[in-house]
């Protein structure tokens, strides 16, 4: 059966919000987390903190797993997935997308 997978690389401020990088990923984190309990159409989800700090990580990895191309849309305009993405543009200076086809 055909999946789409969606994977998104956070980088965050160093300060925003009033709360230092770290604070804000694991917020982001708990946002992400909460997800699959608004949006039916997530199939499965994983979200986590970068341990490795190297020069090239990012500080916020999600995957998101759905049954087809129109969930994936469907969830990009949720209400609650609206709300993370408001979050994201306050906290973060970079973020990186991938959308594939998982066989």
């Amino acid at each position: 059966m055909l999946m789409i997978t969606h994977v998104v690389f956070f980088k965050m401020l160093p300060q925003a919000k009033g709360r230092s990088a770290r604070e804000n990923a694991d917020q982001l984190v708990g946002l992400l987390r909460d997800l699959p309990q608004k949006i039916d159409q997530i199939v499965e989800l994983e979200a986590g903190n970068d341990f490795s700090a190297t020069p090239t990580s990012f500080d916020v990895g999600l995957i998101t797993r759905f049954r087809n191309r129109e969930d994936l849309e469907t969830y990009r305009v949720h209400e609650a997935h609206q709300k993370v993405v408001q979050f994201v543009s306050q906290t973060t200076s970079e973020r990186a997308v991938v959308d594939y086809d998982t066989p």
